[in-house]
């Protein structure tokens, strides 16, 4: 499969934004195959499973959106509480979308942030979501709580550095990142994607790294990034409080992959963590990668949830 030839990309008005995606394109008389919604995280965009997606593409109906914030889709400036960027805005974004595709209900996988907007998809809207598979991540709001470490919390601090830098008032991390500097902000994404575990950039196809340069180097892009997280450590926590006080767990089976050198796998018991957060059965899978285990494992990844999601 060349670079996506056999995806059709779109642009939706959906919940109040613009979310460009690509999904598959089915020759005409042939039956809906099922379909596995699969989302992006930080700082990529969905060009992220192209590997992934050639494995997948005679199996599933894919559908692999930007995050709002994130690719081509739109960038809006954040509101004072962030809520525009919150995982519930982002995870209805999701359901508008497959709604908008005529699909009722969908396997679902996400890394990194897109782990989040589908653990919360999970939540608020169960009765769409068939499976569940979250990729390197543990919930945030354990995270954020330091629960299951078993090393001191200035570990996680100095590793994820950027969940408490990201998060300060506007405009200082975006000035930081390089809002002005297109350069700067090269080198930061750079640092990024090759850095917690992942061990320099040559695990990332050339078209993948150049799509990421063009749609994060720049100001509104660098903002959205930022609101993401100041969402996730302001309003994010206060709908995951209130999730957990009226018993709301994921109810659906789930998959937990994680890498052997990634951050959530050395530092927290992800296994644990989900398992206290999920009605369903759940199952950890670690593999010998760092955070971006898509790009750095295709084939096992495609494997992984060809084996889950069957």
């Amino acid at each position: 499969m060349a670079w996506f030839d056999d995806f059709e990309a779109r642009t939706f008005a959906a919940n109040g934004t613009s979310i460009h995606l690509r999904f598959s394109r089915l020759a005409r008389g042939e039956l809906p195959k099922p379909a596995l919604l699969l989302l992006h995280g930080f700082p990529q965009s969905h060009v992220m499973w192209h590997r992934v997606a050639q494995r997948l593409a005679p199996h599933y109906f894919l559908v692999m959106p930007d995050l709002r914030g994130y690719g081509d889709s739109a960038k809006a400036p954040g509101l004072p509480d962030h809520a525009n960027y919150s995982k519930r805005s982002m995870a209805d974004d999701m359901a508008a979308v497959m709604q908008m595709l005529g699909i009722d209900q969908f396997y679902l996988c996400g890394h990194d942030r897109g782990g989040r907007v589908a653990h919360r998809l999970a939540l608020d809207h169960a009765h769409r979501v068939k499976k569940l598979c979250v990729i390197d991540i543990a919930p945030t709001l354990d995270m954020y709580e330091g629960r299951s470490m078993t090393v001191p919390y200035m570990e996680f601090a100095r590793a994820y550095y950027h969940w408490f830098h990201l998060l300060q008032p506007a405009p200082l991390p975006e000035i930081m990142m390089g809002a002005n500097h297109p350069e700067t902000a090269k080198d930061y994404l750079h640092a990024k994607l090759g850095g917690w575990g992942s061990a320099g950039l040559d695990y990332i196809e050339p078209q993948a790294l150049a799509d990421y340069e063009r749609c994060f180097c720049n100001a509104a892009a660098l903002h959205a990034a930022c609101e993401d997280y100041r969402a996730s450590g302001g309003i994010d926590l206060d709908h995951d409080r209130q999730s957990r006080a009226q018993g709301q767990k994921v109810a659906c089976d789930l998959l937990v992959l994680a890498g052997e050198r990634g951050v959530v796998n050395q530092l927290f018991d992800p296994l644990a963590l989900w398992r206290e957060q999920c009605d369903g059965r759940v199952r950890l899978e670690t593999l010998p990668a760092g955070h971006f285990i898509p790009e750095e494992l295709p084939e096992a990844t495609a494997l992984a949830l060809q084996t889950f999601f069957k």
